[in-house]
């Protein structure tokens, strides 16, 4: 199933599920937001996947998918981007928050802060927490796992490196474009296999699979989850590969006019436009 959230007219927003013909209105079948399905008991989510689409994808626009309690970025999560960035691979995973106010969804402009005179793209896997737990092994970590989208971890590099502490560099408004939907996991056999990339103007500058990740999924969950209890609409963002602008020779930063354009195997494509401030 395909998990969104949109905007229909003047109407507030409201979860959906995209099906063949439209979008089940899951606001109808009492649903608040993302979050409270993907907390839905499987056989009830499978009950409502089953009901006729009545809106029109067409005439809707999708907002992010979820608006997470917390997101996890993941750095340096791929040896080559380790290169790149000049720094080592660490022993266990790099991790650091995205505040949840930088979340935009599909279309939508990032904005180029004048804060910042290198800000940077970053293609990532992002996986949204459906069942909540602490203390998670590896060998149970899948279970609690909803689906996957497409994140972009914006980057203000000059922000970012200024200090050791990386998140207020990726949590600029507008920094952490989402979506454009949800995919169940279901619909993803394996996580791990997924060609990822990012194009701007046409020139492909990412571009990998998810084979390459240094920590799999289930390891960030161990991880992550020994320390701060998940909770259900959680994102953990599994870090970017190779080709960033940071890492280029000359650097390459991003520039108001272009339009960023992530493709994630079985999941589908994240465009975000971009503006100066």
């Amino acid at each position: 199933m395909k998990l969104v959230t949109f905007v229909e007219g003047e109407k507030a927003s409201r979860p959906g599920l995209v099906v063949e013909g439209g979008i089940v209105d899951l606001g109808a079948e009492g649903f608040n937001d993302a979050a409270a399905f993907i907390a839905a008991a499987a056989s009830v989510q499978a009950d409502v996947a089953k009901k006729k689409p009545t809106v029109s994808i067409d005439g809707v626009k999708l907002v992010a998918p979820v608006t997470p309690p917390r997101i996890f970025g993941i750095g340096v999560n791929y040896a080559e981007h380790a290169v790149e960035s000049k720094t080592d691979v660490q022993k266990v995973p790099t991790v650091f928050l995205v505040l949840s106010s930088a979340v935009i969804g599909p279309g939508e402009n990032v904005i180029l802060p004048r804060a910042s005179s290198k800000v940077d793209y970053e293609a990532e896997l992002a996986v949204v927490i459906g069942k909540p737990g602490y203390q998670i092994s590896a060998a149970n970590a899948m279970d609690h796992v909803f689906g996957y989208t497409i994140m972009n971890d914006v980057s203000a590099r000059d922000v970012q490196r200024a200090t050791t502490q990386w998140s207020l560099g990726k949590s600029f408004p507008t920094f952490a474009p989402m979506g454009p939907w949800i995919v169940s996991k279901d619909e993803i056999p394996d996580p791990h296999s997924l060609d990822i990339s990012l194009t701007i103007a046409g020139k492909k500058l990412q571009d990998a699979n998810t084979s390459l990740l240094i920590f799999n999924i289930p390891a960030l969950i161990e991880y992550i989850s020994g320390i701060a209890p998940l909770q259900v609409g959680d994102v953990i963002s599994t870090g970017t590969p190779a080709g960033v602008g940071m890492g280029r020779n000359p650097q390459r930063w991003l520039k108001p006019g272009e339009e960023m354009v992530i493709h994630i195997a079985g999941i589908g494509e994240l465009r975000n436009p971009l503006i100066a401030e």
